[in-house]
């Protein structure tokens, strides 16, 4: 594929400038500088199951639906994704940490009848099952830590004497977590290289993971590989309080779903992390 000329392409204005981006779980990513002086942010898919079209859909979800500050999709097929490029790092002070938690306490706002999604999402380039489901507990238990246990399972990353002490952890996990009171909007993917601020200000969030979940399995991500500490969640509970038990329990149970993600991509260390878990919860 001739990068260049599909870009140029699709969006008929001559490239001035081009060069690749770190980042990005689905596909090569680049900064695309135009001949009228736009800069853009371009994905392209050269495998063998493109899927860019379906995070161009997640982008476009979140801007149609939230406020949350996410790039704006141009071009979208599924072997390109054109999108506007958003300024800043992943380095978070104290002010920048607070505006963050503002905006996914607002997120967060946003409902829906039932968990899940109208259609199928990405995670990590992984697929991600979002049929509506009326309750949490079986959501979370079926499409998200049955799903992808099965997954690390089929492609050898996670060891078959997992999948049973996960499959009784889950048939109890009512006595740790409860239904709460109505699905929220999620990113599904907050983790610190997806966020982006200048200036003590999120200028944006990217790579998302969209459905209607439990706000508490994306504040649990947050914490998983230090992405925001005590200045969001301070923030963050004067806005939605947090009930007790969180940083206790059910973070650790929450982040068993990003363990297994990081299981079926990269096995290893992870697996031990999740084994960790099940321990630590009897199992």
């Amino acid at each position: 594929m001739d990068i260049r000329e599909v870009i140029e392409t699709a969006v008929q204005i001559p490239i001035r400038d081009i060069s690749p981006l770190s980042g990005g779980c689905v596909g090569q990513v680049y900064r695309v500088r135009l001949a009228d002086g736009e800069t853009l942010v371009a994905k392209v898919d050269e495998g063998a199951n493109p899927v860019l079209a379906i995070e161009g859909f997640m982008l476009r979800y979140l801007t149609e639906h939230s406020d949350l500050p996410v790039p704006a999709v141009i071009h979208e097929s599924d072997r390109l994704l054109l999108m506007s490029y958003l300024p800043g790092d992943s380095h978070f002070n104290r002010q920048a940490q607070a505006h963050a938690a503002e905006l996914l306490a607002a997120l967060h706002s946003i409902t829906a009848p039932a968990y899940g999604l109208e259609q199928a999402t990405l995670i990590g380039g992984l697929h991600q099952p979002n049929p509506w489901t009326d309750s949490w507990l079986d959501f979370f238990r079926e499409q998200r830590l049955l799903y992808m246990a099965n997954e690390g399972l089929r492609t050898g990353r996670l060891p078959q004497s997992i999948l049973p002490r996960l499959e009784k952890f889950c048939r109890r996990l009512d006595e740790w977590l409860v239904e709460p009171e109505r699905p929220s909007l999620l990113h599904g993917d907050v983790w610190t290289t997806n966020v982006l601020a200048v200036n003590g200000r999120i200028t944006g969030f990217v790579d998302p993971a969209i459905y209607y979940g439990h706000p508490e399995i994306e504040l649990a991500f947050t914490t998983l590989f230090g992405t925001f500490d005590r200045p969001f969640f301070d923030r963050y509970q004067e806005l939605r309080p947090i009930p007790a038990g969180f940083f206790e329990e059910r973070r650790d149970i929450y982040n068993l779903y990003p363990l297994l993600v990081h299981v079926r991509l990269f096995g290893g260390s992870y697996v031990r992390s999740v084994d960790r878990t099940l321990r630590h919860f009897g199992f």
